[in-house]
């Protein structure tokens, strides 16, 4: 399997890697809420490049190996006047940026490598930034697929309580690097999927790859001020010309099934496929199937 890891240069530059052959269809992987490239674990990317893709993944803005907006800050009300403005559909004002931009670095990643169309797929944040790019970018996309995600449609239900103090909460600022890794380890169990459950040793180890690549929760902050900032994406997908695939797992307590529904219902061409036993990650005993229907939409 040929691997290239590279730079893309520019006011904010951006980390990517690629696998398989550069003149296979092209295959974008967005990744997301405060996670790196690196959540699209290699023997996932490897499964996609060789069914015949030339795949791509990257790290966002203020995350992994790319560019930090150090120095810059969200503002505005505090995070739970936010949070309510945000389930109500009342626009969320202080963010440094907005998924618009973060779409707009998934183009330029494109750019650099000389894409000019790619099946754009995106996993929780990053399968907003996927709705956002399939509208604003209808040219360069062959496809969609929106995963774990939502449109985040006013009123939609909100994450379990649970699962979303365990993705904000920040650690201790004097944390230690076990603390860390332990926090960490524990946080993504809650979120995972409970009938997946991913073996001790091997969440210890993904943990550790994860914080000793890049650890900025900073980052984090930002890009959940994007979202808040950028609000319901409906409209988005009201404009999307590209097939569209939603899938989405029926444990996931952090992003409901009803936001799945609800990017599928709204987009002209949306399908949408339950993945039993999911919840918000990508458990290796379901890549297979998960892959297999990535590349059926991508061949339709």
């Amino acid at each position: 399997m040929t691997t290239r890891t590279g730079t893309v240069p520019g006011d904010i530059d951006l980390c990517f890697e690629e696998f398989g052959d550069a003149t296979d269809p092209a295959v974008l992987l967005i990744m997301g809420l405060g996670a790196q490239m690196v959540h699209w674990r290699t023997e996932f990317c490897e499964k996609i490049a060789a069914a015949g893709y030339h795949v791509i993944r990257f790290d966002n803005r203020d995350s992994g190996l790319s560019d930090k907006l150090d120095g810059v800050h969200s503002g505005g009300a505090p995070l739970p006047i936010k949070l309510l403005q945000f389930f109500v559909g009342i626009p969320v004002s202080g963010s440094a940026y907005t998924l618009t931009d973060m779409a707009d670095d998934a183009r330029r990643v494109l750019d650099h490598l000389a894409i000019d169309r790619a099946h754009i797929v995106g996993a929780s944040m990053g399968g907003m930034i996927a709705q956002v790019f399939a509208a604003d970018h209808p040219d360069r996309t062959l496809s969609a697929t929106v995963i774990m995600s939502s449109n985040n449609r006013p009123f939609l239900p909100p994450p379990g309580p649970r699962q979303m103090l365990a993705l904000i909460s920040p650690p201790p600022k004097d944390a230690t690097r076990e603390q860390l890794i332990e926090r960490s380890a524990r946080m993504y169990g809650i979120i995972g999927s409970p009938v997946f459950p991913a073996p001790l040793d091997v969440a210890i180890a993904n943990v550790t790859e994860y914080i000793e690549r890049c650890y900025y929760p900073m980052g984090f902050a930002r890009q959940f001020a994007a979202i808040l900032g950028s609000g319901r994406l409906d409209g988005h997908n009201r404009r999307t010309t590209a097939r569209t695939l939603v899938l989405h797992g029926t444990h996931d307590k952090l992003m409901r099934p009803s936001g799945a529904r609800a990017v599928a219902t709204t987009v002209p061409d949306g399908r949408l496929i339950m993945v039993d036993g999911m919840a918000h990650d990508l458990p290796e005993p379901l890549w297979d199937q998960i892959v297999g229907e990535l590349t059926a939409h991508f061949a339709n």
